[in-house]
């Protein structure tokens, strides 16, 4: 008995092979394409659980702060993303808006204020200009440590650091370094730097940039204030779904005129919304007339928060929802 031969395939049994196969092909890219989203929606939820619909399959996540390596902005990056983030450095704050304004990253992250020093005015007049949105916040606890190259406190001769850094400091210094000449720099970071490449130079920085730039620790925790937080925001051009503990900011322009402000806040006194902070910045437009930035807690599609912020569309010359947001824990 012999083997029966093979049949020939026929063109039209090839078609259809080749057929099945791209079926199956297009179900694989699917299923990666699906892989890939969940993919961005986790690198999404870390950033404050914000819609991931503009981010591309399997593109990276970027966030940008205030550089250079080693600032207490990069800190708060990580502690808010994860160290496995890709992150940019930026030298200014202007910066940050603009490459997020631009796209060329999702999300920057920026001091807004200090428990101690108050409110990083620069950060709240560029709220007023952008139309980015504030996505989630980060509160960080400042420790300053006194970094050098050199290994005794007594041969210092000057301090760098940031000028809020030398601010939360000023006793420390005074008790400890009264002679050293102190220079205010752009970043605690960069001051690391100068301390890297000049003998008896000390700079005002974090342990992590000490451990970065490779500096000796003259003094650990030198600021005057041990409760010193910092609170950063992180902006983005997303909008993000309530967690059940949330913030909202919101940018107010009051009637100018007696108890305009007050009139502002009756809504949220009558609806029982707890406000947590406002701070006034004079406007733009109007010689003499100020904004008011204003934190509450609740989300905007909270319905009691909800109804208030139709109150005061109706009763505000201007208002603007800044984002909503978790809050920090």
């Amino acid at each position: 008995m012999t083997d029966r031969e093979t049949p020939t395939p026929s063109f039209d049994s090839l078609r259809e092979r080749i057929d099945a196969i791209d079926l199956e092909i297009q179900k694989l890219l699917n299923e990666r394409a699906g892989s890939a989203l969940e993919l961005a929606n986790l690198k999404m939820a870390k950033a404050g659980k914000a819609d991931s619909a503009s981010l591309s399959l399997g593109e990276d996540l970027t966030v940008g702060y205030l550089g250079p390596q080693g600032t207490y902005t990069e800190e708060a990056t990580l502690k808010h993303f994860g160290s496995t983030v890709a992150t940019v450095p930026y030298p200014a704050i202007a910066d940050i808006f603009a490459s997020v304004e631009s796209g060329e990253v999702h999300f920057g992250v920026v001091p807004v204020e200090n428990s101690t020093e108050g409110s990083i005015n620069h950060t709240l007049d560029l709220l007023m200009e952008t139309s980015l949105r504030i996505c989630g916040e980060v509160q960080l606890r400042i420790q300053h440590q006194l970094l050098s190259k050199s290994t005794d406190l007594s041969q210092i001769n000057a301090v760098h650091a940031h000028p809020q850094s030398l601010a939360q400091c000023r006793g420390w210094l005074d008790n400890n370094l009264p002679d050293a000449e102190r220079t205010s720099e752009s970043s605690n970071a960069a001051a690391a730097e100068i301390a890297v490449e000049k003998d008896a130079v000390a700079a005002i920085a974090s342990e992590t940039a000490g451990l970065r730039y490779e500096l000796k620790t003259l003094a650990k925790n030198i600021e005057d204030i041990k409760t010193n937080t910092t609170r950063f925001l992180v902006i983005g051009d997303h909008d993000v779904a309530r967690s059940g503990d949330d913030a909202t900011s919101l940018l107010i322009s009051a009637p100018h005129k007696p108890g305009g402000l007050r009139s502002m806040l009756k809504p949220m006194e009558e609806s029982g919304v707890s406000m947590t902070r406002i701070e006034s910045r004079p406007g733009r437009k109007v010689m003499w007339e100020y904004v008011f930035f204003i934190d509450v807690k609740g989300h905007q599609s909270d319905d009691t928060l909800k109804l208030v912020l139709e109150q005061l569309r109706n009763q505000a010359v201007g208002l603007r929802v800044l984002g909503s947001y978790p809050r920090a824990r």
